[in-house]
């Protein structure tokens, strides 16, 4: 059944209040979580299959189109500022290139062959992930390159919100978030969205921290790119080696990085 094309509980929208508006949205958007939290099981299996790879030097890969395309590009641009990895550790990818990412590309998303060719860019590989993003599960371009990865090798997984999908086919785990009819019928940057976002923050946050990349509950290892950063790290190193906060900043600007601090005043 394709849940995210269901007819709206809710009907004649526009008679509704603003105040009816909104309660209607929030009640829907309370049901996501738990629907995320039966795919637990699911997300587990996947990190487990990424963390090993990512060890040895392989890559993670999001390919997605439209609102999917868009929610995996945040994810895997945010990973570099929040815990100080590489650009070309998680990479996302949309259908119709990054000027897709602003403005839809018509009919991006229904070239079968296009997702191997962009992924085909960065020489991806066997040590590497392709996770396949698409609320319908039905997007060609996502379907398309998960069975050229699967023939070519490449573990495989898929973030939708429909069962027994066309793009569960080709994904070697299928995580299915079955969040129900949007508040608006058919929008899926909606409920399916925010799922799909809440499924992204727990791969990318699990994997960098069983990586290494987080020591306590701190990111000990993003970039200071702005004074809010840098005020954080100050606050971490502080309270972590328990010194001043001019002490901290002194430190700061010595190893231009809160891990390093730690380590190195350590060694003192």
């Amino acid at each position: 059944m394709n849940f995210t094309e269901a007819d709206s509980k809710y009907q004649d929208l526009e008679k509704k209040s603003i105040g009816e508006i909104l309660e209607g949205i929030n009640a829907e958007d309370k049901t996501v979580p738990f629907a995320v939290e039966k795919a637990i099981p699911q997300i587990e299996k996947l990190i487990s299959e990424i963390v090993p790879r990512m060890q040895m030097g392989g890559r993670l890969f999001y390919i997605g189109a439209g609102t999917s395309g868009r929610l995996g590009i945040v994810d895997a641009s945010e990973c570099p500022p929040t815990f100080g990895v590489p650009d070309n550790w998680v990479i996302g990818i949309i259908a119709g290139g990054d000027k897709a990412i602003r403005k839809a590309v018509e009919f991006a998303e229904d070239d079968t062959e296009q997702a191997w060719k962009d992924l085909q860019n960065f020489h991806i590989n066997e040590l590497d992930v392709l996770v396949g993003i698409a609320a319908s599960g039905r997007t060609p371009y996502v379907v398309g390159g998960l069975r050229k990865a699967q023939e070519n090798g490449i573990f495989t997984a898929c973030i939708t919100c429909n069962p027994n999908t066309p793009v569960a086919q080709y994904a070697d785990i299928a995580i299915e978030v079955i969040v129900g009819a949007e508040f608006i019928t058919g929008s899926t940057r909606m409920k399916a969205g925010t799922a799909q976002k809440l499924v992204l923050n727990m791969i990318s946050t699990t994997t960098m921290i069983q990586l290494g990349r987080v020591k306590g509950n701190k990111m000990v290892d993003m970039q200071l790119a702005n004074t809010k950063l840098i005020d954080r790290a100050i606050r971490i190193i502080t309270a972590e080696l328990n010194i001043t906060s001019e002490k901290a900043q002194e430190l700061l600007q010595q190893y231009g990085n809160v891990r390093k601090v730690i380590e190195n005043y350590h060694k003192q």
